[in-house]
């Protein structure tokens, strides 16, 4: 293992060159309301074949090369696997069991939505063991597909057209986008609403982004030796919170050490035990990928449905939960940032009845399910339930208000005693 030089990175600019201030940016607490929704789990050390012997570089070098990767043009495989401690909503039935199923068509009498709308669908790597097959060329092409021992479900971007199919119910879902759009935007062309996800995370590099984006003096960022990634050489960040009740423990970002491309990325919640979220290239090739890549045409006998379609059957919007507090606005109420870095609590008043009153008119499923997750909790606050998971967990009083965070129950408890 080489002997890389180790840094931290803090508030203080003291004695760090401006242009690795700027590249410092990149560094911050994971954005944790974004990215639980599609929170991956665990890998097993990927095609790991000994620790590289390579030139040291420094934390904030490391961050710089980072910043400074222009990767557009790649194909592979990633490996996601998922563990949150959520028991499975498979049980659930209703609604909730058709918003997070991963086979089967559109539900009847639901408004005619599509198996293959992408939100949707994407969601299914919020839990279990998933493979995926990825190809990128530019802003303006990308491809993903998750693949099942007997299905697969692809989402292909190609100019400003966007496809999905789903080839276990033989359904197709399409959707216009502006050129450029990458990831997705929230307009098509001619002003439509085009329904691919916006910046849902799926690979490495997605989940790096939303863990480098800032530095703080909440956040220390170390550089831990080398490992062999998908057969290509790759540095080990580092990035740990400083303060005391979060639920991360860290997060480490195995970094392609030619391209500067994060090859994995792995989460341990401060609880202990096995990652949280495990995302890494078990394959990688930095090629152009085949032009044919994005070519998709319906297969003959599809049911396909346009984005609009979609839309207005509500399908879409269902998946659609919020990113962060000005997306929270849109809930119609005014969201209160307590603290900040790694123990961020989001409050909100929601001025309805707390989980006590509204369990009353669930079915026993629905209750069963609230109490697997939830703990009862009291203080100077009154009374309320504490919904966990081994990220995010978030407090709901019985007179309607929710604090939410990436936090502990008793930061969350403390929160809403000093809020009183």
């Amino acid at each position: 293992m080489a002997p890389n030089d180790s840094a931290q990175i803090t508030g203080e600019t003291g004695g760090v060159p401006a242009g690795r201030r700027r590249a410092a940016r990149y560094v911050v607490p994971v954005a944790v309301a974004g990215i639980t929704a599609a929170t991956i789990g665990l890998v097993p050390a990927l095609a790991s074949t000994g620790d590289p012997d390579l030139p040291k570089i420094s934390a904030a070098e490391l961050i710089e090369k980072i910043a400074a990767s222009d990767t557009e043009q790649l194909s592979g495989t990633v490996k996601i696997t998922t563990d949150l401690g959520i028991p499975s909503l498979g049980g659930l039935g209703g609604s909730a069991a058709g918003t997070f199923a991963p086979k089967g068509g559109a539900e009847d009498g639901e408004g005619g939505g599509s198996a293959a709308e992408p939100t949707g669908r994407l969601m299914e790597l919020a839990s279990g063991e998933h493979t995926l097959r990825v190809a990128a060329d530019g802003p303006d092409k990308q491809r993903l597909s998750i693949l099942d021992s007997a299905a697969e479900y692809s989402l292909i971007h190609n100019g400003d057209e966007v496809w999905a199919y789903d080839s276990a119910s033989n359904e197709a879902y399409h959707a216009t986008a502006p050129a450029g759009a990458a990831k997705g935007s929230e307009k098509g062309a001619k002003g439509k609403d085009q329904a691919a996800p916006k910046d849902l995370p799926a690979t490495p590099q997605d989940f790096a982004q939303e863990a480098l984006k800032a530095a703080g003096d909440t956040t220390s960022v170390t550089v831990d030796g080398t490992a062999r990634i998908a057969g290509r050489d790759a540095y080990q960040l580092v990035i740990k919170p400083k303060q005391t009740g979060s639920t991360i423990g860290s997060i480490k970002v195995a970094v392609d050490s030619r391209t500067g491309t994060p090859l994995k990325f792995t989460l341990l919640p401060s609880s202990g035990g096995k990652a949280a979220i495990d995302v890494g290239f078990t394959k990688v090739d930095f090629s152009k990928p085949a032009a044919s890549t994005f070519d998709f045409t319906p297969p003959k006998g599809a049911k396909v449905t346009e984005a609009d379609e979609s839309k207005a059957a509500g399908k879409d919007q269902a998946h659609k939960a919020p990113k962060d507090a000005k997306d929270l606005k849109g809930l119609g109420t005014e969201p209160n940032v307590i603290g900040e870095g790694w123990t961020t609590i989001v409050q909100l008043d929601t001025g309805g009845v707390g989980p006590a009153a509204a369990s009353k008119d669930m079915p026993a499923q629905g209750r069963d399910f609230m109490d697997a997750l939830g703990d009862k909790v009291d203080g100077k606050f009154g009374s309320g339930t504490v919904f966990k998971t081994r990220l995010v967990n978030a407090l709901m009083t019985d007179d309607g208000k929710v604090y939410v965070g990436a936090v502990t129950k008793d930061a969350l408890v403390k929160a809403a005693n000093a809020a009183k």
